[in-house]
């Protein structure tokens, strides 16, 4: 096992955030969600200018003659087959937040809006919003940070970390290695703080899920065998090859959430969710990238915390999930041409959350503006429970119940041995396959990490603390596109 000081500092870092979230939960909260207002109040517009921008560079380098520069050595082929490598990119990178937030985020934002507007036209912005937080953007963030990894590991044979860019556009000098050092270091501390909050948030949709399957009611109750055997679950696959154990993960946690769709898309109301996917495509489309511009300027105060509380905060949690999944895509990427790699990035995880939210928050408008509103009052008392009031009001409801916690308890252990990994290649300077060992290391880190954030017990504080994490990456990032783009430019005119 290769152990060298980033690795040591890292650790300790991780596991101080862990010891003192564990003794005082709330207040680790209460000053996360101090710093990020602070933040969001000075920056927020930056934070959006740098997700647009994202984007329309991504576009750019899709169309442009960069688009057919291959990662990796000309001729080369890639390691996955293009399901199993969308499948596995998807999981990591949002799985579990979608089964939490389907139904729940529509309409939590029609629950704002309709205070402006009326409930139809409450309804479909409330639908454009969440496309939104969870389309493009999110995924050109992604999608560029594991480029410039992709690109610069296997076209430039540098190793799979954010300070490679760095020291190979501008050589290795004292400035760019203490630099490129604490790029590192602030990867792992976002990636680790990052997924511990993915993971208090499938804990607790899990236990929420089997307390009202066994008729439980104290949901906390479930808690700690919950968080155990999601440890256990993440272990096994921590010891084993990625393509043999993540490969499996997530094709099983794929094909469980896209039976769900596909059965309430049949036994829900088809026309009408249809028609909400229809006409909510084509107002994010067409409005997408205007949208992505939005601060919330000159609105009331109530107004500005809803955006920030959720459009902005979105942004920055993509930003601190970045090096997670832009280190990890980039490990199951080689081979691939950078269109190929930023259509398939971008994409195909955007129109599948697209027909995701539409038919889950299609339905919760069904509810709302043609049925009783259950689903609305449920959802104001409790996110963690909308997605199975949803599907209570079907058929076969304790089998689709039993499916999405399956599918949340898969979409977690995914997340954390993909992190896992993509930490381990980190601390020992870039290797691609590090020991099970120090996998395993991290796979406790994240465990301790996770349970500081269960303790936490409040997902907006959850989400605060995440954001707190990623700060640093609102100014990192535009570096590492510039590194990009000025070796592309060499690149392409030799």
């Amino acid at each position: 096992m290769h152990v060298n000081p980033l690795l040591i500092v890292a650790l300790t870092i991780s596991a101080a955030i862990a010891i003192g979230g564990i003794i005082d939960p709330q207040g680790l909260g209460a000053i996360s969600s101090r710093i990020v207002a602070a933040q969001f109040e000075s920056r927020g517009w930056f934070i959006m200018l740098e997700a647009s921008g994202l984007l329309l560079v991504a576009i750019y380098l899709v169309f442009s003659r960069f688009g057919s520069i291959r990662l990796g050595p000309e001729g080369s082929e890639p390691e996955f087959s293009t399901p199993v490598w969308i499948a596995m990119l998807f999981a990591a990178g949002m799985g579990v937040g979608l089964l939490f937030y389907g139904t729940a985020e529509p309409l939590t934002h029609f629950s704002v809006l309709r205070q402006y507007s009326s409930d139809p036209e409450a309804a479909g912005f409330a639908l454009f919003v969440t496309y939104l937080n969870w389309g493009f953007h999110a995924w050109a963030i992604y999608g560029i940070v594991g480029l410039v990894i992709a690109y610069f590991a296997f076209r430039r044979r540098r190793s799979l970390l954010l300070s490679a860019p760095l020291t190979d556009v501008y050589g290795d000098h004292g400035w760019t290695r203490v630099l490129g050092w604490l790029f590192d270091l602030l990867s792992i501390v976002a990636i680790a703080v990052g997924l511990a909050g993915s993971l208090a948030m499938g804990v607790f949709q899990i236990q929420t899920g089997l307390a009202g399957l066994v008729g439980i009611e104290n949901p906390s109750s479930l808690t700690a065998p919950v968080f155990v055997a999601m440890c256990v679950a993440f272990f096994i696959p921590l010891r084993r090859d990625l393509g043999n154990g993540m490969a499996k993960l997530s094709n099983m946690a794929m094909l469980l959430a896209i039976g769900l769709l596909i059965f309430l898309l049949v036994v829900g109301p088809t026309s009408y969710i249809m028609n909400s996917i229809v006409s909510g495509f084509g107002r994010y489309v067409f409005n997408v990238l205007p949208a992505g511009f939005a601060t919330a300027e000159f609105f009331e105060s109530s107004v500005v915390d809803w955006f920030q509380g959720w459009t902005l905060n979105y942004m920055i949690w993509w930003l601190a999930w970045s090096p997670f999944v832009g280190i990890f895509i980039a490990r199951i990427s080689r081979g691939r041409t950078i269109r190929e790699f930023l259509i398939g990035v971008i994409v195909a995880p955007t129109l599948f959350s697209i027909f995701w939210f539409g038919v889950f928050g299609g339905i919760g408008f069904f509810d709302v503006l043609r049925g009783n509103g259950t689903l609305l009052e449920v959802n104001n008392k409790s996110l963690d429970a909308t997605t199975f009031a949803l599907l209570q009001g079907f058929a076969f409801d304790t089998f689709t119940q039993t499916a999405t916690i399956l599918a949340a308890f898969l979409f977690v252990v995914t997340s954390v041995v993909s992190a896992g990994f993509t930490l381990a290649m980190i601390g020992t300077g870039g290797d691609e396959n590090p020991s099970p060992r120090v996998r395993t290391l991290w796979g406790a880190i994240l465990g301790a990490l996770g349970l500081a954030m269960i303790f936490v017990g409040d997902i907006a504080l959850v989400r605060s603390i995440i954001a707190l994490s990623a700060i640093a990456f609102v100014f990192i990032v535009p570096i590492l596109v510039i590194c990009l783009l000025r070796s592309l430019l060499k690149d392409g005119s030799k």
